[in-house]
Formats: structure tokens, C-alpha cells, sequence
């Protein structure tokens, strides 16, 4: 594909998903509060979810494959992914409901779409304050895992290209005890599709793998960390060297 239909593409999905967000949040922002909290996820959050991939599917010729979905328990966890793009942030809505993800807490000033997001009771945190931060996952997030959404987090706590894991911290997993839950890993390669620092988007097959559960049951925060970025980076090395991607 050209570079110059590549860049039309790419500028009309961003046009499309704009609008449509706009439009979605700003209804929303107003019905959502009369959902029950636990439906409000899937109203606000995994439906628009479905549309951004589809856009991203039809527009850009991104598409995806899941494996390993019999692996997802039937209660709520820890959902432990890697994280290599904007893509995966949108995709694990639309599998995961209701779900609270992480997020840097000045998106909720975001006119109309922060408004509605603060509905759905984000974990929201200050990354200027890590210590504060750390508090905030584990509190916020064993009570929304006790109300019964999943809670997601991605522990390199920013984006590293295809082919590079980063450091974990340990906040997850710490939730996952405190809260007496499953962790969930989760390794895709969506940057082949999506580049982190890239506004083109590749039209491909974005590999996404979901692993066994790691127990956390009377085991120390570092072990259950370096069994879940462990089977993380093994599942990366073998989808790239199968797919022969940088």
C-alpha cells in the first residue's frame, strides 16, 4: 500500500473515530447516569470500543486474531497486558466487561468524553506522584474487583515498540494479592500494526495471545511479577519469530 493511501486512510479513521466520539460522549454523558454502575461499561465504553476496531478493520485493514481465550476465568481478575500502542487500550474494552482500567487522572478533564468516562469509575492516578499512584491502583482497584469489574493494567506503565518488554512494576500483582485474585496475562504485538510513534496505521494481523492464570495465593509480589512478564516475553519472542516481525 502506498504511502499516500496509507495517509488517507489513516486521517479518515481518526476523522471518523473523532467525530464519532464526540457525538457518543456527548449523548452518553447524560443517559449513563441513569445505568446501573455495572452496565455502564459496556453502554459507554465497550460499544464505542467495538466501532473503533471496526473502523480500524475496514479503514486500515486491521485485523487481529485472539488465542487462548478459553484461558479467561469466569470471575473477575488482574488483567496483565504489555503494551505497545493506542490499539490495545481500545481492544481489551470490547473482551473485558465491565472492566476499570488505569488511567492518568487529567483524561477525566477531557470536555464530554472525561465527563463520561468518570462514570464508569476509572482507576484514575497522579504518575507525578508514584508512591500516591501505587496507593490508588491497589484501593480503587480491590474494590472495583470486589464489585465485579476487571481491573486492567499494564505495568510498563508506558508504550515500548514491537520486540522490546519493559520493566514491571509491581502495582498489579500487589493488587491481585491484596484482593485475593488471579492475575491474567496478555501478550500481543499490535505496534506491527499500529506504531507507537507513528501516525500511519499498517493493515496486518495483530496477534494477541491470552495466557493460563498465575495463582497468587501465597506467593510474594516478586514471583507472581516474574512468572506473568516471564510468560509475557516468551509468548512475544514466539509470536515474532513465527510471524517473522521487527
Amino acid at each position: 500500500m502506498s504511502f499516500v493511501v496509507q495517509s488517507i486512510r489513516t486521517a479518515l479513521f481518526y476523522f471518523l473515530l473523532a467525530t464519532f466520539t464526540v457525538l457518543w460522549s456527548t449523548v452518553l454523558v447524560f443517559v449513563v447516569p441513569f445505568v446501573p454502575m455495572n452496565t455502564r461499561h459496556k453502554v459507554l465504553v465497550k460499544y464505542w470500543a467495538v466501532i473503533a476496531m471496526g473502523l480500524a478493520r475496514f479503514i486500515c485493514g486491521i485485523r487481529y486474531e485472539i488465542h487462548g481465550k478459553e484461558n479467561i476465568p469466569d470471575t473477575p481478575c488482574v488483567i496483565i497486558s504489555n503494551h505497545q500502542s493506542t490499539w490495545e487500550t481500545f481492544f481489551l474494552q470490547t473482551q473485558f466487561s465491565p472492566q476499570a482500567q488505569v488511567i492518568k487522572k487529567e483524561l477525566l478533564n477531557i470536555p464530554f468524553f472525561g465527563w463520561a468516562f468518570r462514570l464508569i469509575k476509572p482507576i484514575a492516578i497522579n504518575r507525578d506522584d508514584p508512591r500516591a499512584a501505587l496507593n490508588d491502583v491497589v484501593e480503587q482497584g480491590t474494590t472495583a474487583l470486589h464489585e465485579g469489574r476487571w481491573v486492567l493494567i499494564f505495568p510498563e506503565g508506558t508504550r515500548n515498540p514491537n520486540g522490546k518488554l519493559g520493566k514491571f512494576s509491581r502495582g498489579g500483582v500487589n493488587l491481585a494479592r491484596k484482593a485475593d485474585v488471579k492475575v491474567l496475562p496478555i501478550a500481543h504485538n499490535a505496534a506491527v500494526c499500529w506504531p507507537m510513534d507513528r501516525f500511519l496505521k499498517k493493515p496486518g494481523v495483530i496477534q494477541l495471545h491470552i495466557g493460563p492464570v498465575v495463582e497468587t495465593k501465597d506467593r510474594t509480589a516478586l514471583e507472581i511479577n516474574n512468572e506473568t512478564r516471564g510468560w509475557i516475553s516468551n509468548t512475544l519472542d514466539d509470536v515474532n519469530n513465527k510471524h517473522k516481525v521487527a
